[in-house]
């Protein structure tokens, strides 16, 4: 039913052929029960842990075909861990810290059988809490107040899926290696279903995570219709510093032009925003030694044209434009040069710094 790659990725006890392209349609559970532990994903779970497929083989799907065939890419051996292969593969009851549009979108995902727990400001941990995932769903500045409210065993099962740069802060307290979602999903009413971010150069979707719970995550968005990558570490992380700029881009130049939508920044000041992207991505790899895959602003200037109605502002600065500001920063006090000219004088032309 299936042509294997010769060369295959080694995950763990799973053998996962580098490429596999099924020719027809196939049951996940033969095909789990022929590897040497189960699987419970579906087909479509598993798609979700391919990422910037662009050699063709993908078919473009309509969803009720990409509910029934499925197509693994590995685009290199280590770039990309499928949810088979991604630790806890499977939907299980969590703590959902957080009531707001998403922590409601991810509670009405959770599975058959699936009872999770959701705490809202100044709710106490519960002493019985489900041993599964803590998907932190709340704002920024909110996230100190989450984690001591966390008993200190249970920290390393926070998963976090806010907007922004959460790396240093997370390392700061010795969570550092905790599950880290990028969620391009949005949710425009609380209690309403979320749309995907499906772009047209990314049709496979762009949401991603790395972590202990990022193959469980990637299982409940997968139950809601919802797309997500589990990549490695290094992966991740070059994908994580790829959605920060385009918030800070879109957000800076849009805010430089009032009035702005992300969509009028893509169609009407498109070489600004992308000479910005560009100048953020360089200095990143100068200054932090972040490595891009391909085709990076080809999908951001994608992804502003799927979420084309949002409005612009430079907001949560700390956590967002201020993270390469202090890049720029901690260069100047060395007496070395901007890595980031454009964006310095971007953030002091609208009155952000």
């Amino acid at each position: 039913p299936f042509k294997a790659h010769p060369r295959t990725l080694r995950t763990g006890v799973l053998r996962i052929p580098r490429r596999i392209s099924c020719r027809r349609p196939f049951s996940m559970l033969a095909h789990a029960a022929a590897c040497s532990r189960p699987i419970a994903v579906d087909s479509s779970a598993v798609r979700r842990g391919t990422r910037g497929i662009s050699d063709g083989t993908l078919s473009r799907q309509t969803a009720a075909g990409r509910a029934s065939a499925t197509t693994l890419h590995s685009s290199s051996p280590s770039s990309v861990v499928t949810t088979m292969a991604a630790g806890v593969e499977v939907d299980v009851a969590a703590i959902i810290v957080g009531g707001g549009r998403v922590g409601q979108a991810l509670a009405g995902m959770a599975g058959p059988g699936v009872a999770d727990v959701i705490l809202r400001r100044g709710d106490v941990f519960p002493a019985s809490a489900p041993p599964g995932p803590i998907y932190v769903c709340t704002r920024n500045d909110a996230l100190q107040g989450v984690v001591d409210s966390v008993p200190v065993a249970r920290r390393e099962d926070l998963v976090f899926l806010q907007n922004g740069m959460l790396q240093p802060w997370l390392d700061a307290r010795a969570l550092g290696d905790n599950t880290q979602a990028l969620i391009y999903f949005a949710v425009a009413k609380l209690g309403e279903k979320p749309t995907d971010g499906i772009t047209d150069n990314n049709p496979e979707g762009l949401t991603a995570a790395n972590g202990k719970w990022a193959g469980a995550l990637a299982a409940r968005l997968a139950s809601g219709g919802m797309t997500c990558h589990v990549l490695d570490r290094d992966t991740f992380t070059g994908s994580m510093y790829e959605k920060l700029i385009w918030i800070c881009a879109f957000m800076a130049v849009g805010t430089a032009h009032p009035g702005s939508t992300v969509g009028d920044v893509e169609r009407t000041h498109g070489d600004e925003v992308v000479a910005l992207i560009e100048e953020l991505m360089a200095g990143s790899t100068s200054a932090r030694g972040v490595t891009f895959e391909a085709g990076t602003v080809t999908r951001l200037m994608a992804y502003a044209r799927a979420v084309a109605h949002f409005p612009t502002a430079v907001k949560e600065l700390e956590w967002r434009n201020g993270f390469f500001h202090a890049i720029s920063a901690e260069a100047k006090a060395a007496g070395e040069l901007d890595p980031f000219p454009k964006h310095t004088a971007i953030l002091e032309q609208v009155g952000a710094v």
